[in-house]
Parts: C-alpha cells; structure tokens; sequence
C-alpha cells in the first residue's frame, strides 16, 4: 500500500516529499563561513560559495593564515572585502595580491584602502561564485569610508554581514572619524534594519569586555547576563564569542538601545544620538 501525505490539495508520495525537503535544505546550505583568528583579538573570515568553491575574505591581515583555510576547505580565492584602512584590517591586503594573481580587493571609495583593485559605494552589488550576493553598505564613524558587506544566497536566505569595526558584539568602535549621528545611522538604522536573523561577524573578540560595560549601563537586563555567561564560557574553551545575530543584538547591545527612553534616563540624555555618544564617553573611559 503506498503511503500519501495530502499537501496544499495534492496527494503526494510520502518518500517524494522527503525527496523535495531534502532538496530544500542542501538549497539553504549554499554559503559556509570560517573564522579565521589573526593578530592578537582581529578576525578574518572566509566565505565560500559551497558549489562553485569561490571563495572571499575579509580583511586578511595574515594573508598565509587565510591561505592556509582556504587550502583546508578547497576554496579558490577570487575576493578581497576590506572594511575600513586601518592596517590590522588592510594590512594583508599588498602580501594577498602577491601570492593570489588577479585577485580582486574591494573597499570604501574614500577610505584610502592599502591594495584596493575596485572601490565600492553604499548599494553597491557583487557576485560571489553562482550563489551568493554581496551588498556593500557604508558605514561610516569609525572611519568616513568604513563598509559592512551583507552577504546572502540567491533567494535572499541564510543572511550574514561583516561590520569590521562599526558593530562589535554587545558595542561598537572608538569615533575615530565621525559622529555620534553617523554612528546611530550606521549602527541602529543601516545596520539595525537588517532582518533579526543575520548573523553578525566583527572585526574583533571583545565580546566578555563589551557585555561587562553593558551591565554598567544596563544591570537589570536578563539578556546581557546570560549573554555574558555564555561568552565567558565560550572563550575559557578556546572558541569565539561570534556570530551573534542582529535581533540578539537589538536586545543586548546598549549602544543599539538608545531609542530606548529607560536607556536615554539612565545616561541623562533625551535623544538617541545624543545618548548614544555619551555610552561611548563612557566606554572610552571605563576600565574595567
């Protein structure tokens, strides 16, 4: 006797039906990434496109490192995304075009990066392999030119964005080049629009600092606890605190907060930029 499942009005093989989930899921599992620890706390990550193994980096400060990953995984390097000039994010960038011939360096147009082949602009798009679609979004404060690259699948699915030193998790960078207004653009809109699910890969691992300033600001916040718990335990086995997500970050990260009028009150300010550069005085000057 043949087993149906009855779907949207149609009698279909249960083993069919299994047949096309499994097609659905191998679909969704078209992008893979690797974080590759460089320096003292930087990060780089590969990307990879799972079917045509074309692969990207961002920001290879250790370009052999990322060489090495990509030989461990069969990746092909065909990209570079710097996120902003800084030599602990570009400085690789000069050593990756001698040992990678023809590879393309991508970065802000007015963020002077070392190596850049093609400079980009907020919207910009770019293919990686068949698969995968990469979205510049600038970003400035930390730098004028900084660029997060939001990357997903051909129908827009299992998304991930790279925030260099614009969004850490539970922070954010030191205003280097910009203001608190560019900050709350780049931080709460641009990058606080993204869909909740999208993992968040930074620049750095400074996650356990981050979380125990955000008690300070936040001490009743259930989630921050947690998170910290969490982070600590994470780093005292040897494994990064990252990704996190967008939606874990609108619930953790005070400096994504500031809309919040509890969070306004406790730093003494009535706006959100406003308060939004206060939180990072205090960050500037805690020690913790």
């Amino acid at each position: 006797m043949k087993i149906c499942f009855l779907y949207r009005q149609h009698r279909i093989p249960l083993k069919k039906l299994r047949r096309q989930q499994q097609r659905k899921i191998t679909i969704k599992k078209k992008m893979k990434i690797y974080t590759v620890p460089c320096l003292e706390d930087n990060y780089s990550y590969l990307i990879i496109d799972e079917i045509t193994k074309e692969a990207a980096v961002v920001d290879p400060v250790e370009p052999h490192k990322v060489l090495e990953a990509a030989h461990q995984h069969g990746a092909h390097l065909k990209l570079v995304l710097t996120t902003h000039h800084h030599w602990d994010h570009a400085g690789g960038n000069e050593k990756i075009k001698q040992l990678v011939p023809d590879i393309k360096v991508y970065g802000g147009s007015i963020d002077n990066v070392q190596g850049c082949t093609h400079t980009v602009e907020n919207g910009d798009n770019m293919s990686l392999g068949a698969h995968l679609n990469i979205l510049c979004l600038h970003t400035p404060c930390h730098t004028r030119g900084h660029i997060s690259y939001y990357i997903t699948d051909q129908e827009g699915e299992d998304p991930a964005v790279f925030t260099g030193d614009t969004l850490f998790i539970a922070g954010c960078g030191k205003f280097f080049e910009g203001t608190a207004e560019q900050m709350y653009q780049s931080l709460c809109v641009t990058l606080g629009s993204l869909p909740k699910p999208t993992r968040v890969y930074c620049g750095h691992e400074y996650t356990v600092k981050n979380l125990q300033f955000a008690l300070t600001v936040e001490p009743d916040n259930m989630k921050i606890h947690q998170k910290l718990s969490w982070a600590q335990h994470q780093r005292q086995a040897g494994l990064p605190s990252i990704p996190s997500t967008i939606g874990e970050e609108l619930e953790t990260n005070s400096f994504m907060r500031v809309d919040s009028p509890e969070l306004q009150e406790r730093v003494g300010c009535k706006s959100p930029v406003e308060a939004l550069g206060e939180l990072r005085r205090w960050k500037d000057n805690w020690r913790g």
